[in-house]
């Protein structure tokens, strides 16, 4: 999930659920937003009362919504009520707990405290499977025995009631700075894309879209691209992405005639960068903004000019397919007309420009700027693409969007607040410094190297975790050995972030990739082998900011960001050609070669 996709079997469960909707649900997503949109306007919070409540809000729609099986949902049941009732028990007493200072001293605390650690595993678990619970799991492991390892890796021993204390009653674990980044500002972005998505901003992406691109050669394939641009960077899922605009782009690819597994490619390589494309990047940019310290719109600027190369290569890279294949444009019938164009796309532009003027020109927070958005999207909501004003309509509308709230809000927060338990251990036992120094040894103190070994590890935790969770990981314990290297805090960042994505289309674990597949019929592996092709810049730029890191600078030096930009820009074109094109093989290589040195030694 990529960021907010979960597995085939909750992806499934999911949609099973959601063809039970029940009015408990919507009014409990209802709740859900109601919650985090008040926390904007209400005053300030203490954590232990507004991050407590954020994960009993969640549980329900992990435990007891996506359950798969009558015994997970029997026992959903019973976990989300003595969850809750943990959950309360925190925030009630948040203020004796805080004098306290993370130490437990009660046998009810202790068994609290045991309780949520084991609460936080389950719904992580239920929400994306294994791999997130169990790297969690050698984390607390490693905190309770680590004492016993001899050598460098080993450390003093830390007392189960602190250990326990500062994970659960204190701001250390669970309840840490991650989870607030989940509570106070991606759970405000969730409901935003919830909102326009259950409106006709989608259509409104896909018709702009359409008159843009669709009478180009490759139309079809470049339709995907932006509308999925677009729509990414509102959702900041991949598999989401490929299951709404693909449903539509997929089909108009395979009746012009593409290729089944070129089809299936260029919808989950565009697809993967919605979690590069500001304003959400798929929660990344505001867990980037506490761990850096950098602010939000700077962190957008840096993100921007990469994530225009990264499509840009895509859109070169369908060009290069075009001399191999027979690339048509989209039939006249099949775009829109420039009313329809004008009517769709004000769903998202009046929101958007509502979101960028506040915090732009406005000078506020992202999260109240968000805010104001959102209750310009929900006034849309009131109408369709016709403009028709309907009160069954408006109902039936917010009813989704409150459902798709609640649901999302609830899955990046059970991944958030499970990688939590993983920084809370790093913190305490020191295990992150000694990785730092493992790193600069390993690289022998050369800064290519330790961006090599980083990249490795990325892709590695990347095939099993979320993206927003494999970047917090490796950026724990690899971004102090790169800073340490000379690289600047947020390129150290984007750098993590980046890789952290290349499972999204890298075999063997793809997961856009197999729901493109899936909805193209085509083998998984082709389908993946036209991903990687076109989507090369996911691998290069990367790098590329490295070599030449003003790119990120946007906000700073204009002149010298774009000026990298449109060099890295002709180098990725050249490799993206040598790579695809149908041309003599000697060409090929001297187009890589060249791109190649353009990007790195010009």
């Amino acid at each position: 999930m990529s960021t907010f996709s979960s597995s085939p079997a909750a992806d499934e469960a999911v949609g099973s659920a959601r063809s039970r909707v029940h009015p408990v649900w919507v009014l409990l997503g209802g709740i859900t937003v109601v919650f985090h949109l008040g926390l904007i306007f209400y005053g300030l919070t203490p954590a232990l009362v507004s991050r407590p409540i954020h994960m009993a809000l969640a549980l329900p729609w992990i435990l007891i919504f996506a359950a798969r099986t009558p015994f997970e949902r029997r026992s959903g049941w019973l976990l989300t009520g003595l969850g809750i009732a943990a959950c309360g028990y925190i925030a009630f007493n948040e203020e004796a707990l805080s004098q306290q200072y993370g130490f437990i001293d009660t046998h009810l605390q202790m068994a609290i405290g045991v309780f949520l650690i084991g609460l936080a595993l389950e719904a992580a678990r239920r929400a994306i499977g294994w791999p997130l619970p169990l790297v969690a799991v050698a984390a607390l492991l490693y905190a309770v025995f680590g004492a016993h390892i001899p050598g460098q890796f080993g450390h003093p021993g830390l007392p189960m009631q602190s250990l326990v204390g500062t994970l659960t009653i204190a701001e250390g674990g669970l309840w840490g700075s991650l989870t607030g980044v989940s509570v106070g500002v991606v759970a405000i972005f969730v409901i935003f894309g919830a909102v326009l998505n259950a409106g006709e901003a989608g259509q409104g992406f896909m018709n702009m879209a359409n008159a843009f691109a669709g009478r180009l050669t490759g139309g079809a394939a470049k339709v995907s691209v932006i509308s999925s641009a677009l729509m990414g960077s509102i959702s900041g899922s991949a598999s989401a992405n490929v299951a709404s605009t693909g449903a539509i782009t997929i089909p108009t690819m395979v009746r012009l005639g593409y290729p089944r597994a070129l089809a299936g490619g260029v919808e989950a390589v565009a697809s993967s960068g919605g979690q590069i494309m500001p304003p959400l990047m798929g929660a990344g940019a505001f867990v980037m903004v506490e761990l850096t310290g950098t602010p939000y719109t700077q962190i957008m600027a840096a993100a921007m000019l990469p994530a225009i190369l990264y499509f840009a290569t895509v859109w070169v890279g369908i060009n290069a397919y075009a001399t191999r294949h027979d690339l048509r444009p989209m039939a006249e019938s099949d775009r829109p007309s420039g009313k329809e164009v004008l009517i769709t796309s004000l769903f998202f532009a009046v929101p958007f420009a509502i979101l960028l003027e506040r915090i732009f020109l406005g000078g506020y927070t992202p999260q109240y700027a968000a805010s104001l958005a959102i209750f310009a999207g929900m006034l849309l909501l009131f109408f369709d693409v016709t403009l028709s004003f309907s009160l069954r309509g408006f109902a039936s509308r917010m009813a989704d969007a409150l459902i798709t709230a609640g649901r999302q809000v609830s899955l990046i927060g059970a991944i958030i607040i499970c990688a939590s338990l993983v920084i809370g251990v790093l913190s305490m036992t020191g295990l992150g410094v000694k990785i730092t120094s493992g790193i600069l040894s390993l690289s022998n103190e050369m800064l290519w190297p330790a961006l090599l070994l980083t990249a490795l590890a990325c892709l590695v935790l990347g095939m099993e975790v979320p993206t927003t969770a494999a970047y917090v990981i490796c950026v724990s314990v690899a971004g102090p050995a790169l800073i340490a290297l000379g690289l600047e805090p947020l390129l150290a960042h984007l750098f993590v972030f980046w890789f952290a994505l290349l499972s999204t289309i890298t075999p063997p674990v793809c997961g856009g990739v197999f729901i493109a597949a899936g909805m193209v019929g085509e083998n998984w592996l082709k389908v993946a082998m036209k991903a990687m092709a076109l989507g090369i810049g996911l691998y290069i730029i990367p790098l590329a900011m490295v070599a030449n890191p003003d790119i990120i600078r946007l906000a700073f030096d204009p002149v010298a960001a774009v000026f990298d930009m449109v060099k890295i820009a002709i180098g990725l074109g050249g490799i993206s050609y040598g790579v695809i094109a149908r041309r003599a093989w000697w060409l090929r290589v001297l187009l890589v070669v060249a791109g190649a040195l353009v990007i790195f030694a010009v």
